[in-house]
């Protein structure tokens, strides 16, 4: 696992399983007087690493960088954002309130995810320290478009939605990061799961478009930590692919960017096809 400083309140680590990342970000109380760091500040994790070593070490980053741990997040329901809960089993995991409505509707998805990935990768997680069962418990839904105190700072929540039905992107506004899930990947196309689609795909890349321009660093939910400059790239491909896919699908490879186009890419891209034409496939 890879991490990096962002901003002296921003961390984000990169699990080695799909490059999957997880932003963690803290927050002072500038009138916190006894000098105690985990009074003075409290601390969120957004979204998680995937393999047992990763997950192990998430407790000591956190107390190691002084980022005391209030709570979870989760950018949507995808198995592999959830795994907060298996580092930290009694803290609270907030999410939109899309994503809690989703995951109620599909009580042990994530779990059964979880195990056939375990299963294929031979991962076995009773050899680490975390969790080995992943249990989401009472989720806390959160009102999306929003805001969540950090400390005495706010971060704001934004909808998005096409990839998934549900999730929120993370507006960091005093650090200028941008926390905007599975969209806006280096190393993915835009892949369409269950209940997303290419309507709701371009209206969230235009609402993640001015905070862009905003941001210093924008943290996609796989690949490297991105500039605004390749962010703003990479929204303008993702946008042309989908509307090639909208208009022709059988064509619409011929719109997957050049860094986005290996076997893996055409597979997802096989995928949204059949999507698109009302067949059934089989969603990560």
């Amino acid at each position: 696992m890879r991490v990096v400083s962002l901003h002296p309140d921003v961390l984000v680590a990169t699990s080695a399983a799909w490059q999957t990342t997880c932003t963690i970000v803290r927050g002072a109380f500038e009138d916190a007087q006894d000098g105690d760091p985990e009074r003075s500040a409290e601390a969120f994790v957004i979204d998680s690493p995937v393999f047992p070593s990763e997950l192990d070490l998430l407790p000591t980053l956190l107390a190691q960088a002084g980022f005391p741990l209030t709570g979870l997040l989760a950018t949507h329901g995808d198995w592999d954002h959830l795994l907060g809960r298996l580092a930290f089993p009694d803290a609270p995991l907030g999410c939109a309130e899309t994503t809690a409505a989703r995951l109620a509707a599909e009580p042990g998805d994530a779990t059964r995810a979880l195990r056939e990935f375990d299963d294929e990768h031979y991962v076995d997680r009773s050899l680490g320290t975390s969790a080995s069962t992943l249990r989401l418990g009472e989720l806390q839904a959160l009102p999306v478009p929003g805001h969540l105190e950090v400390g005495d700072r706010e971060v704001e929540l934004h909808p998005t939605g096409g990839h998934t039905a549900d999730g929120m992107a993370v507006w960091i506004s005093w650090a200028r990061v941008l926390v905007c899930g599975d969209h806006l990947s280096p190393v993915e196309i835009p892949m369409l799961s269950d209940g997303g689609g290419i309507t709701e795909y371009r209206a969230t890349l235009q609402r993640l478009a001015p905070l862009v321009e905003r941001a210093d660093h924008v943290v996609p939910g796989h690949g490297a930590v991105l500039d605004a400059q390749r962010a703003r790239a990479i929204l303008r491909e993702d946008d042309a692919y989908l509307e090639a896919l909208a208009s022709d699908p059988d064509t619409a490879a011929t719109k997957l960017p050049l860094a986005r186009r290996g076997p893996a890419q055409l597979r997802i891209h096989a995928e949204n096809v059949a999507r698109v034409s009302g067949s059934e496939v089989r969603a990560r």
